[in-house]
């Protein structure tokens, strides 16, 4: 889908779609804490050379968070564990994504579309 919206407006936009995603986690019984959300250029660079990553993340254009999840006081590693807040996330907006959905899984990546990125 396309959406006429400025990296700009995105990237305030972003903010305010991760908060209701944290208050939906937490009223449903989840706790989160954060991973990684903005990343610079050379971390990103540092990450493709250790198999870790790649170059054009959108956490370099503040359109991507990590989190860690929670359950029961549990730290919960796999992805499938975050498929209820998936779910909830990409309800949000037509440009919400989930790492979970992506060729090399990433269950606890949450981002918004850009420039086709995910």
């Amino acid at each position: 889908m396309t959406v006429d919206l400025s990296e700009g407006e995105l990237q305030r936009f972003f903010p305010l779609l991760v908060a209701k995603l944290i208050q939906w986690a937490d009223a449903h019984g989840y706790q989160l804490t954060f991973g990684e959300a903005w990343r610079t250029p050379q971390q990103a660079a540092w990450d493709v050379a250790h198999g870790t990553g790649i170059l054009h993340s959108l956490h370099i254009e503040r359109l991507a968070i990590d989190f860690n999840l929670f359950k029961d006081g549990i730290w919960q590693t796999d992805a499938e564990a975050f498929r209820p807040l998936a779910d909830f996330w990409k309800t949000l907006h037509p440009l919400c994504r989930w790492g979970g959905d992506f060729k090399t899984v990433d269950g606890d990546h949450f981002s918004l579309e850009f420039q086709g990125r995910a």
